[in-house]
């Protein structure tokens, strides 16, 4: 039986069992450009359906000391325009989207589309239309304070927001820096094995570090380095009612889990993981 929290969102912001009306107010799909630079994936021919389910992307300007000047990148002109793309929101987008959406199909019975819906918390006429949204690259993020209200008021309104891939210390300091602005009350704090996050579908007891395909790829590069030590931690931030409404996999790669997962040079178990905790939070997110 679904949750008082749950029925309260598609009661106040969907609507979507009542004829469809959310669907005329949320933004046409369009493709960014990826910041790993993929110009080849072909768009699902469902990828306009009205599913029960929506990966949305949470899009977010640069921080200033952005991790894309570790990984060596440099623009001529300064950083690109967050809103178009080609910026540290982008990293693993599209393909982890696309290819966790086939495997939640395949491993429930949620109606999930298979593209993905970039959201921008600029745009709040369609910002809140999406209950789900993930975010990785979370050590680059910095929220601009109109931005941190619209977060805030998203989850407590309801939203979840899984966040991923970020790495060490300072990493974390640049994370904090914006999580602390949205909740500045609320503690992040390490998620209990006994939480049902991670036994709704799937029982998580035995989680371990999943890393990157850049962590594996050897030499001693900033890279590399970037994962030298770190443990991985799984965490979240809970409401009044004890609900998770955000949670965070630190010094973790789940999206790369995703996106490799078709590839045999990528190690099988942690797309194994990777891919279980994601159908865990999803549905967890949908039912509490």
């Amino acid at each position: 039986m679904q949750s008082h929290r749950a029925w309260l969102w598609r009661l106040g912001l969907g609507l979507a069992l009542l004829g469809g009306a959310v669907f005329a107010f949320q933004r046409p799909f369009r493709v960014y450009p990826s910041l790993e630079g993929y110009d080849d994936i072909p768009l699902p021919p469902d990828y306009q359906e009205q599913a029960e389910w929506v990966q949305a992307r949470l899009m977010y300007p640069n921080h200033p000391n952005s991790i894309l000047l570790g990984f060596g990148r440099r623009f001529r002109r300064g950083m690109p325009d967050w809103r178009e793309g080609g910026t540290s929101w982008t990293q693993d987008y599209p393909r982890a989207d696309r290819h966790f959406a086939q495997a939640l199909r395949r491993l429930t019975r949620i109606h999930a589309r298979s593209s993905e819906q970039p959201a921008n918390p600029d745009d709040t006429d369609d910002f809140f239309n999406w209950p789900w949204m993930v975010a990785g690259e979370m050590g680059d993020w910095k929220l601009t304070p109109e931005q941190v209200k619209t977060v805030r008021e998203y989850l407590l309104r309801g939203g979840f927001i899984y966040m991923d891939d970020f790495w060490g210390p300072v990493e974390w300091e640049r994370f904090d820096e914006s999580m602390k602005l949205v909740f500045p009350e609320r503690p992040i704090v390490e998620i209990d094995n006994k939480d049902p996050i991670f036994h709704v579908v799937y029982d998580l007891d035995d989680r371990y570090q999943v890393l990157g395909q850049w962590s594996l790829r050897g030499g001693g590069g900033f890279m590399a380095q970037r994962a030298a030590g770190t443990v991985a931690h799984w965490q979240g931030i809970y409401d009044d009612k004890h609900r998770l409404m955000v949670t965070m996999s630190f010094n973790s790669d789940i999206g790369d889990s995703w996106e490799w997962a078709d590839d045999p040079r990528y190690p099988e178990k942690y797309s194994a993981l990777g891919i279980r905790l994601g159908v865990n939070y999803v549905v967890y997110a949908m039912t509490h």
